[in-house]
This record gives structure tokens, sequence and C-alpha cells, in this order.
């Protein structure tokens, strides 16, 4: 893939040598990286701009929750319910459904806890965005550290690797987790870093299912890569194995990393909020998951309380879909939209 991109950038190069020739204003000519090549086609794409720009909203709504939450006059924090609710039917005084829009709760109260749903929606955000940004980071390291070692030294490293790789895809992801959940609540229910402890735990999870994916990419790049001759000749001059594989290959990896990390982030997205909607996610932290699930028995007589995490989360992975989608075809020579 690096091979056709640094060809593509030579022919880009050799027409902007043909118009400074033809007397065409050129700033100087230059060949381009396949980095700069397939970034230069992302920022043609209008409809990846577009996704570029939701995922970085969200991603300031995620950074920034507590400034929000200042701005707005809101909070998690858990109120007297009584003086928000009707008794009768657990329904807000104030607000939809059955009334008007309240400015002090921009998104509503829930019904029967009075928590704020802007707060919720946008502490929802964050522990999404946290959780699957780690999730990826921890599965891209080990799964490209594998893949690498695999790949290049091959023998029994690579049938060994290669066998966890194999067993470890056999795994139910939804019955592991499980599981593995009621083993975790029943252990750690009663530490004082409860939440700390299953936001880990679920990280360990899922980065656990999903770095096979990585390394078997990885592995088949790296086997195609190990006999080009700027790894021979990194070979014949003595040069370590160490700084073969992160010098010499690794950089040449970059295109189908980065594809992998922008297909991961949607993926963990969507699998929290799935996990915290059969109630073996975050039980002791926000998440959109949990209000979806709250939200479930109120689909009728408060769509509004449903329909804000639902979008946020349509939205969202929507948006990382098509993103990784346009990333995938930028680094892709043989591609075009």
């Amino acid at each position: 893939m690096s091979a056709d991109l640094a060809a593509e950038g030579a022919v880009e190069a050799a027409h902007e040598k043909d118009a400074s020739d033809s007397g065409l204003p050129q700033g100087g000519i230059a060949g381009k990286s396949p980095l700069q090549i397939a970034l230069g086609r992302l920022r043609r794409d209008w409809l990846a701009m577009i996704c570029l720009a939701i995922v970085v909203l969200f991603a300031l709504i995620a950074i920034f929750a507590p400034l929000i939450c200042k701005i707005f006059g809101v909070s998690t924090d858990t109120v007297l319910a009584s003086s928000y609710l009707d008794w009768r039917n657990g329904l807000p005084l104030k607000g939809p459904p059955l009334h008007g829009f309240d400015p002090n709760h921009p998104f509503g109260i829930a019904p029967k806890t009075a928590d704020d749903n802007l707060a919720w929606w946008v502490y929802g955000c964050r522990t999404s965005l946290e959780i699957a940004t780690m999730a990826t980071v921890v599965s891209t390291v080990i799964g490209v550290t594998l893949g690498l070692l695999a790949g290049f030294l091959g023998g029994i490293v690579d049938k060994v690797i290669s066998f966890f790789t194999d067993l470890f895809l056999t795994i139910p992801f939804i019955l592991a987790a499980l599981v593995l959940a009621p083993i975790i609540n029943q252990r750690f229910n009663t530490s004082s870093h409860y939440s700390q402890i299953q936001f880990w735990v679920l990280v360990a999870i899922l980065s656990f299912f999903y770095w096979m994916s990585i390394a078997r990419l990885v592995r088949g790049e790296v086997l195609s890569l190990r006999e080009r001759e700027f790894v021979q000749a990194a070979r014949v001059l003595g040069m370590p194995t160490r700084r073969i594989l992160f010098r010499e290959l690794l950089p040449n990896l970059t295109g189908p990393i980065i594809v992998s990390v922008s297909l991961a982030l949607p993926t963990f997205v969507s699998a929290e909020a799935g996990l915290a909607y059969l109630g073996i996610g975050l039980n002791g932290a926000v998440s959109w998951g949990q209000v979806i699930l709250k939200a479930s028995d109120y689909f009728d007589t408060y769509p509004l309380y449903l329909w804000e995490p639902l979008l946020g989360v349509v939205v969202l992975v929507l948006a990382l879909n098509l993103l990784g989608d346009a990333v995938r075809d930028a680094f892709d020579p043989k591609t075009r939209r």
C-alpha cells in the first residue's frame, strides 16, 4: 500500500513539473510522502470533513463536560426527587413530557430519579469516548506488537501467537462478558474504588476481544514486507531486530494501523452502550447505555428521555464509521470516490 502511494506521489510530482514547464505558477516541485497523499485525499472528501467535525464536537463535549454543566447550571448529583416529580406518575412537574420547555433543565428531567438529562448526556458522552479511546489504544498496542513479532520472526513464535489469536477469536464476546461481570461485581462491589475498577475491567475486556484482528492484519502486512530490499539491507548491515521492527517496518504500517484505529472506535462506543444496556457494563458511573435501559420503560409516555441518549450513540457511531471508511479509502490508492 505504501509503495503504491509513493508511486502516486511521484506521478503527482511529475504533473506539477509539467505544469511548471508550461508556465503555470508553482511554489516549487517536491515529492509527497504516502501520508501526505492520503491526508490530501481525505481533505478533499467533504463527507469525511463533516464527520470529522462531528467527532471533534463530541470530543470537546467530553473534555469540557464539567464546564458545560457549570454553564447550564446542571449536575449529576442526586436531588430531592419529591421537589421535581409528580408523586402520582413519577413524571417531572416542569418540562417535557407534560409541560413546555424548562430553561433550567434544557434536556428535561428523568422520571422517578429527577436526574438532569443534560448532565447525564454530557457525562455519558465522556464515559463512552474515554472507554473507547483507552480500549483502542490498548488493543492497538498489543495487536501491533504481536503482529510485528509473529510476521517478522516466524517459526515457533509465529505459530504460538497465531494459535492464541485463533483460540481467542473462538470465544464469544457477549458470553464472556456475561460470565465475567457477576464475578467482578461480587468481588469488588464493596470497594470504595468500584467505579474505577469497573472502568478498567471493561477496557480490559474490550481490548482482549479486539487485539486479534489487528494482530492478524499487521502479521499479514509484515509477511509481505520482510522480504523487501530495505529490510534485507538492514539485516545485512547488522541492524538489531528491535530497530528493524520499529524503525523500518512500523512506519510502513501506518496506513493499516490508522484504518484499524478509526474502525475500532465506533465498535467500542456501541459495545460500551450495549453492555451498559444489558446491565453488565458500568454500573457505578454515568453511561448512555444506562439511560437507554431506564428510558425503555417510558417509550410511550416520555419518548424524549429515550431519544436523547439514543441519538447521541447513533450520531457518534455513524460519524466514526463514515470517517473510518473515508480514512480507509484515502490510504488505499486503488479506491476512488
